[in-house]
């Protein structure tokens, strides 16, 4: 995990193999969405991105 911030926000960078990145965003987004609505509950108000990111190099 890596925060960066730029334009005024900050970005949580989430990097996933990808055999595990299905079981990171869950069923239909479910477990994704938990992240962020985490994140947004301690992120003070301030606006927080969260991006999940495949680290197989090959696509790239």
């Amino acid at each position: 995990m890596r925060l960066r911030t730029q334009r005024h926000r900050e970005t949580l960078e989430v990097r996933v193999h990808p055999d595990d990145l299905g079981r990171v965003i869950g069923r239909s987004g479910r477990t994704a969405k938990s992240i962020r609505l985490v994140m947004d509950a301690i992120s003070d108000g301030e606006p927080m991105r969260i991006d999940i990111i495949d680290t197989d190099k090959k696509r790239r």
